[in-house]
């Protein structure tokens, strides 16, 4: 199974659940199968001994075999003096220095973040070019209506009263809401049958959620499918898990960079942990903006 930071579900005592932390799945990382570059490399000729480049006895890691390839291949260094797969931690710290971030984006993640705000995924979308599949309020009811309790609420016995005191209500409104809309237009579905009503059915549906979720706050959960290459995953570090980021989204940042490191340390070898005094973690490196 692939690396995952779980969040546990809380309940207000009138059932209504709520999550403290960002959650990650690892979904899917990049893949790497060099065979099929045999007949290319040999058909360079033996005196070069090109081929020699699928014979190293040392593996890698998938993502980085494959930035490494994509790397050396730009100069055709394949043969017996190239950098060997021991030596991959240099080779790629060199590209770090060297800025060549272009072959990063070789290499990719996809994970599922959950556990986290709306206000936080309208952030993380804003910035970064990626692939993102998020919950839509508009065709999900509010049986997997969840919220998220920020940090600062949570510490403080008043306020963490007050935010599941406001979640109550919101629920309550939501449903309310959704109960009266629905009850307001079914009188549309009268004298309809087969194919016609299946399908006004669903546009009953989706007119109902689109409507009642207007009262729904920024701490409503959001859970969102994202794919970023090596390349833009440094950038969402450098920007989401610094010092200066707000702090929902800093810790969503360090429990991804937990998740990737595990499958793919060299990438992120260079990045330093600080924690802060507000208890998260933020990261540095000296290879900015590669």
């Amino acid at each position: 199974m692939l690396p995952q930071v779980d969040s546990p579900v809380f309940r207000t005592q009138n059932g209504v659940p709520y999550l403290k932390a960002p959650g990650v799945a690892l979904l899917g990382a990049k893949t790497c199968d060099l065979e099929g570059v045999g007949p290319f490399l040999r058909g360079f000729g033996p005196e070069l001994e090109l081929d020699q480049y699928l014979q190293d006895p040392d593996p890698l890691p998938p993502g980085a075999q494959l930035v490494k390839f994509a790397g050396q291949l730009c100069y055709m260094s394949m043969g017996p003096k190239r950098s060997w797969n021991k030596d991959a931690a240099r080779y790629l710290r060199h590209i770090l220095e060297s800025g060549h971030g272009s072959v990063l984006e070789h290499a990719d993640f996809t994970f599922l973040l959950f556990g986290i705000s709306r206000s936080l995924t309208h952030e993380l979308v804003r910035h970064r070019l990626a692939s993102y599949s998020q919950v839509s309020q508009r065709y999900v009811s509010g049986r997997t209506l969840r919220f998220v309790e920020r940090p600062e609420y949570a510490a403080d016995e008043e306020l963490h009263r007050r935010f599941e005191d406001r979640i109550e209500g919101l629920a309550a409104e939501y449903d309310s809401l959704a109960t009266h809309l629905m009850q307001q237009q079914k009188q549309a579905l009268a004298g309809l049958s087969g194919d016609e009503l299946a399908a006004r059915r669903t546009e009953l549906r989706k007119a109902v959620n689109q409507c009642a979720r207007s009262c729904l706050p920024n701490e409503t959960e959001a859970p969102i499918v994202v794919t970023l290459n090596v390349r833009s995953i440094r950038h969402f570090f450098e920007m989401r898990a610094a010092k200066p980021a707000e702090v929902e989204i800093r810790r969503a940042a360090h429990a991804v960079f937990k998740v990737v490191k595990e499958v793919e340390p060299l990438f992120f070898a260079d990045y330093e942990e600080q924690e802060l005094p507000d208890g998260t973690v933020a990261l540095s490196t000296s290879f900015r903006k590669v």
